[in-house]
């Protein structure tokens, strides 16, 4: 049982933005205060974060570490916070990928760093909320404001076609959420109609929705989530968005804002529209496939090394739908049996978090060579181990993992997903099985071209190799990847309670 008392997550939540505000104030003339203020103010959220896992409770599925004032009483709204084993080991991912941004553009952003790290400050706590909303209307207006600092960053920080870039990745990621704020206010009336008119997410999912309106609200949350995560075919604003975006503007984005996407299905479309999620579960899996395996067709063809590893990171987020929506299936087959149903979720889970290690190193290993050549790419390389050998090390690490290299935490997520597809249907697993072959085929290819061989030319022969605080970023991240990959049950006992209450939730309901 938690010893907490104090109001940790909105902590967590504020801290940044006070210190993005704080950044704002103090203006690019005291940048060499300000990030210090920056990194201090991320290390100290990180350090925080760290007491929700070593405080939580993993023997409960119940909502933890719970904060609820009135927010905005016409409406019944309120400001509530909680976690629970989906939230909380995003809520630490978050907190661990920030300060090594901070890190990584320490000496690197000359234009505006002040507002620079004020936006991923403010974003930070932003993305803390979304995960931590209890209320739908708090949920919403989260999601919604985080699109505002991700928009400065690309817009002003982003390479020659960030304008472009800036505005799809805004109309898509808001008109997809038009939808969904339909669906809540539609289920805030039905909760009217029941007598307490409420915005709490957990009344949401008590709502006795018939099939019809399940699925009308069903397809509003595809919409919102399917382009976040995103999925084929509404997946086009994402290697843009990754190409013209700064290298800590394509972490963050890769690393953690489309986790949303997959947080949403799990916290809303599962729970609040179990009927229609079993209806519609071919609809989400034929897609998710569609973008495992033509996504990495397409991912083999790049020439960019960030668009390359943006399709990359399509095609394993394909991973974590598919295994959401694979609980269906599996209870199908079982004949409603909810054994091993949960294994689709938990790999869905674990698939998450992984990915945004991975995706966030292999990023930052292309902004180490961008900030050197300033080019992205593959042609402008090869040989680089010959000149920076460290560095080699580190990407071929990263790159085996992002291929699902057993030890690393690439093969977690993505084996129990397979091995869920495989108990629903062969050809499931068949078709998922591919992004193995896949993932190494156009991973290994990059690395090999840009790694190996001889020195290509002079800008390769020139390099040097990582400095500290390079170094100290990559590093970090080497052992995080190493460290889930061999050993994954710590997370996997966080997430079982709640894992096992979400497949009882869709059980009940299809009773």
């Amino acid at each position: 049982m938690s010893t907490i008392t104090w109001p940790i997550l909105s902590v967590l939540m504020w801290l940044p933005i006070a210190g993005g505000v704080a950044m704002i104030l103090l203006g690019d003339k005291g940048i060499a205060l300000g990030r210090w203020i920056a990194l201090i103010t991320t290390a100290v959220t990180f350090g925080i974060s760290t007491l929700l896992w070593t405080n939580f409770d993993t023997t409960t599925a119940a909502m933890q570490f719970v904060e609820e004032r009135t927010w905005i009483p016409f409406f019944n709204s309120y400001y509530a916070l909680g976690v629970d084993g989906f939230a909380m080991p995003l809520i630490v991912l978050t907190a661990f990928i920030t300060p090594l941004v901070v890190i990584a553009g320490w000496s690197v952003i000359d234009k505006r760093p002040a507002q620079y790290y004020a936006a991923f400050l403010i974003l930070e706590g932003l993305m803390i909320g979304v995960f931590s909303a209890l209320d739908a209307l708090l949920f919403y207006v989260l999601w919604e404001a985080m699109l505002i600092p991700m928009f400065i960053i690309i817009g002003i920080w982003g390479g020659p076609r960030r304008v472009y870039a800036t505005i799809k990745f805004f109309l898509y990621t808001f008109l997809g959420s038009v939808l969904m704020l339909v669906s809540l206010i539609y289920m805030y009336l039905q909760t009217c109609d029941a007598g307490q008119c409420s915005y709490a997410i957990a009344e949401f999912q008590r709502l006795p929705l018939g099939l019809n309106e399940q699925i009308f609200i069903f397809i509003a949350f595809l919409a919102a989530f399917a382009v976040k995560v995103p999925m084929w075919p509404v997946h086009t604003w994402l290697p843009d968005a990754h190409v013209e975006a700064p290298t800590g503007g394509s972490v963050i984005l890769a690393a953690i804002m489309l986790k949303m996407g997959g947080y949403g299905f799990l916290r809303f479309s599962l729970p609040i529209t179990p009927d229609a999620s079993d209806t519609l579960d071919w609809l989400v899996i034929s897609l998710s496939l569609i973008g495992v395996v033509y996504i990495g067709f397409v991912a083999l063809v790049q020439n960019d090394m960030k668009k390359l590893i943006a399709y990359s990171s399509i095609a394993h987020m394909g991973f974590v739908t598919l295994g959401s929506f694979l609980t269906f299936e599996l209870m199908r087959v079982n004949s409603g049996d909810t054994t091993g149903a949960a294994m689709g979720i938990d790999g869905a889970m674990v698939q998450m978090i992984s990915h945004g290690l991975i995706s966030g190193a292999m990023f930052f290993c292309v902004g180490v060579l961008y900030d050197r050549v300033h080019s992205r790419e593959i042609s402008a390389y090869g040989g680089v181990v010959n000149t920076m050998p460290i560095f080699a090390a580190f990407m071929v690490l990263f790159g085996m993992a992002n291929s699902g290299l057993p030890a690393t935490s690439g093969f977690v997520g993505e084996f129990l997903v397979i091995l869920a597809s495989f108990r629903a249907d062969f050809w499931y697993a068949f078709l998922a099985g591919l992004t193995l072959i896949l993932g190494a085929a156009y991973t290994l290819w990059l690395v090999k071209r840009v790694v190996f061989g001889p020195v290509a030319n002079h800008h390769v022969a020139e390099l040097t190799d990582v400095n500290g605080r390079e170094l100290l970023v990559l590093g970090v991240l080497a052992l995080a990847v190493l460290g889930l990959g061999l050993w994954p049950a710590p997370l996997l006992d966080v997430m079982r309670p709640t894992v096992e209450n979400l497949v009882q939730q869709i059980t009940v309901s299809k009773l």
